[in-house]
């Protein structure tokens, strides 16, 4: 009798268990695979103790999470400011809910270059992801040194249109002549000896660029509990990077970045792109006109930031938990 009791024990108390698990509700994340980018798949890790899963999906790209929000895989998706704002002008049903880091991107030239400001890259072939916020960074940085250019030779500079992961290759190889470039791939180029930096690009009506989180409009409007543990979740993973170096570090190079980014590396990232918060509806709109004057996203109805961007559920998290 004792063992089939003791079975019998067993088998409800995985049934509760399964039935637990299925209760738990699941947010759908889109996320990218930077440094930078860490405390957001750290979410995942601690979902369970915020009463939620999250199952992240991480893309090469944040126009890609864009496509995947339109096609409404996704609840929620991180992203640099510009791809957000290309989608909600392509009619993506967005909202701006936080700003989970900023700064992240570099001007680095080849080391054998005389590459020492942005005048410099005149005559010179130079990489960029397009759609990138290192492509707006890049473009406001040409137009306030006066440099014209395109894809096609001809103008002061040429642009080559490269994915994140090519551009050092390409600097490496001498197939370009500098780069504007995330991290830690911008730090790793430095590190290695093949690159030097020639500015962190802050200094244009942008500042440090802000990365955004989004949520779908129905995620943010019909599953506002859950909406309103997941900003929690989030406060409290970027909380912990923030306050424990260690942990990020940790986390960093060995889950996301499988060892293959050093500690010089995940440091020097995290100097030009540190952990953060927030955001506002101005600096989403300086973006935005800056974009338009650049002609980065060719929008054909720009969107009104304070149209889209609602930082009340983040402002509710940060509270509750204490952060300012």
């Amino acid at each position: 009798m004792t063992s089939r009791t003791t079975l019998t024990a067993i088998a409800l108390a995985t049934l509760c268990f399964a039935g637990g698990a299925q209760a738990q509700e699941v947010v759908r994340l889109g996320n990218l695979k930077f440094a930078h980018y860490g405390a957001v798949s750290y979410i995942k890790e601690i979902a369970p103790k915020c009463g939620i899963k999250v199952e992240e999906k991480v893309f090469a790209k944040g126009l890609d999470v864009m496509q995947a929000i339109i096609a409404g895989e996704l609840d929620v998706g991180t992203t640099a400011s510009e791809a957000a704002i290309s989608g909600r002008a392509s009619g993506a049903p967005i909202v701006v809910v936080a700003g989970f880091a900023k700064g992240g991107a570099r001007l680095v030239a080849r080391s054998d270059q005389a590459i020492k400001t942005v005048k410099d890259l005149k005559g010179k072939k130079v990489g960029v992801t397009r759609g990138g916020i290192q492509e707006v960074l890049l473009m406001a940085e040409l137009l306030k040194a006066g440099l014209t250019a395109d894809a096609a030779p001809g103008k002061d500079v040429q642009i080559f249109y490269l994915a994140f992961s090519d551009l050092n290759q390409a600097l490496l190889g001498k197939n370009i002549d500098a780069m504007m470039q995330s991290e830690p791939q911008s730090s790793q180029a430095i590190n290695k000896g093949f690159g030097v930096e020639v500015i962190k690009p802050y200094d244009t009506p942008i500042g440090e660029p802000v990365r955004t989180m989004v949520m779908t409009e129905k995620f943010y409007k019909e599953k506002r509990p859950l909406a309103e543990k997941f900003m929690r979740c989030f406060v409290e993973a970027t909380k912990t990077f923030i306050d424990n170096k260690a942990v990020a570090e940790k986390y960093v190079r060995e889950t996301v970045f499988k060892g293959q980014i050093t500690k010089d590396d995940f440091d020097d990232a995290i100097s030009n792109s540190p952990y953060s918060y927030d955001v506002t509806p101005e600096h989403i709109q300086i973006t935005t006109d800056l974009m338009v004057k650049t002609g980065v996203g060719r929008m054909a109805k720009p969107p009104l930031a304070t149209d889209w961007v609602k930082t009340d559920m983040l402002e509710a998290a940060k509270k509750s938990l204490g952060v300012k």
